[in-house]
């Protein structure tokens, strides 16, 4: 199974769309956590899904498909799991600016983080025999910044 997320502000029909012509062409089972769903799709959209049960299902996927989120990115970390990540492009109307395609070059390098720039990519993927998994705390700049997070939310902000 694939659990596809796209955080829970803006929907992405374009990676919603390819993982449904992916899923048809290679019978794969997608659940997708998606902010709206996109009209037409045979993959199984949830516009909100809970944290324990996305652990669950996360613990049965195979693979996590997402848009280059900081929260997609950690989440991943946390769970040990492959990560492929789908960025949105502010040049299509997707998000403000292109910042997602800034943290997928970063993120582009490290064990585990697998960047599809486009469904060609994306596909060839998913079709893989197997996926490195992002393991829990072997990436400097992702501990970093959890740890950088968490002083942060810790701290007596006034």
């Amino acid at each position: 199974m694939i659990l596809a997320t796209v955080g829970t502000q803006l929907p992405f029909p374009r990676l919603m769309k390819a993982l449904d012509r992916i899923a048809n062409r290679h019978d794969l089972r997608v659940v997708a956590q998606c902010c709206e769903a996109t009209e037409g799709l045979s993959i199984e959209m949830r516009p909100f899904i809970k944290p324990a049960e996305f652990d669950a299902l996360a613990g049965q996927a195979t693979v996590l498909v997402g848009h280059a989120g900081i929260g997609t990115i950690i989440g991943a970390e946390r769970l040990s799991k492959p990560l492929i990540l789908f960025p949105r492009r502010a040049s299509l109307g997707e998000h403000r600016n292109e910042h997602q395609l800034a943290t997928a070059r970063a993120m582009a390098e490290r064990p585990g983080i697998h960047v599809a720039w486009d469904e060609d990519e994306l596909e060839s993927l998913l079709t893989k025999a197997e996926l490195s998994p992002l393991e829990s705390g072997k990436s400097p700049t992702l501990s970093g910044l959890i740890g950088t997070v968490s002083a942060f939310v810790m701290s007596d902000v006034r």
